[in-house]
């Protein structure tokens, strides 16, 4: 199990390094991958990616390499935190009780009280960590082809 686990990461890892293009373009690509990763749109992230990096002239690989940074590990942690920081930029952290006569009476309006603080903190979160992984791949990549 540990075999397939280090051939896994040598395989993402060797995909990382490999990619050929100006720093500029791979950074484009990853930041890219990992905005779209930090929203709740599973099965939807990398097509997000892949589609902002092919508008924005980035690594499209990359991009979905990016995209990673949701997975069954990080899923809870990242999403739980985008909720609260969405929750806090609206002025509204109280936390959500949900009651049997609350799902039959007001779901739609409780789902949309969700959404939109999960929505605006995974976007605050997607442009900070997306600018930061960026930014550490053009460094990665202009220190590796000494540009």
């Amino acid at each position: 199990m540990k075999l397939i686990k280090d051939l896994n990461f040598k395989k993402i890892l060797s995909l990382f390094l490999e990619q050929n293009g100006s720093p500029i373009f791979n950074a484009k690509g990853i930041a890219f991958g990992v905005f779209s990763g930090c929203f709740p749109f599973f099965g939807f992230q990398t097509l997000l990616g892949v589609f902002l990096a092919q508008i924005g002239r980035g690594n499209i690989v990359l991009a979905a390499i990016g995209t990673w940074v949701s997975n069954p590990f990080t899923y809870i942690p990242l999403y739980l935190f985008n909720y609260k920081l969405g929750a806090l930029v609206l002025r509204n952290p109280e936390k959500i009780i949900i009651q049997p006569s609350l799902i039959k009476d007001d779901f739609w309006g409780q789902g949309w009280f969700v959404t939109t603080r999960l929505i605006i903190g995974s976007s605050l979160v997607g442009l900070c960590l997306g600018v930061i992984c960026g930014l550490i791949a053009y460094l990665f990549y202009k220190r590796k082809y000494k540009i």
